[in-house]
């Protein structure tokens, strides 16, 4: 982990879910340990390749580096998507703090009923 304590951009963190870390643990979704994730801090993925460290750097050359994402990595991203932050970015706290509580509410009860009332309509049509 030495090779990477003054890194600007990186960050390998060890964590025990069973004392401090248990709730950055169950935020993350661990399901048992060891576990490794990577990736963007909002949206870890799990990986499964070897565990010894020249496995783990040869993984991390090979696959990660900069994304598409706001600030200075928004030249690594499509048109669309750019024009997308760039509409965030622009927004108040306030305004993006209302889109994302109405996305996740859209997401967790909206979604779910549709999906019952879509089936519940499907079945009207299959007793025809």
């Amino acid at each position: 982990m030495d090779d990477f304590k003054d890194s600007p951009t990186a960050l390998v963190a060890d964590v025990d879910c069973t004392t401090g870390g248990e709730s950055l643990c169950s935020k993350m979704e661990i399901q048992g340990y060891p576990s490794i994730k990577y990736g963007d801090p909002a949206e870890l993925k799990d990986y499964n390749g070897g565990r010894s460290y020249d496995d783990l750097k040869k993984f991390a050359s090979e696959n990660l580096g900069p994304t598409c994402g706001p600030g200075e990595n928004l030249e690594l991203c499509d048109a669309k998507t750019r024009a997308k932050i760039e509409s965030f970015v622009a927004m108040s706290v306030e305004k993006l703090e209302g889109k994302i509580r109405k996305a996740t509410t859209d997401y967790e009860v909206e979604l779910p009923i549709m999906k019952k009332a879509l089936a519940y309509a499907n079945k009207g049509k299959s007793d025809l």
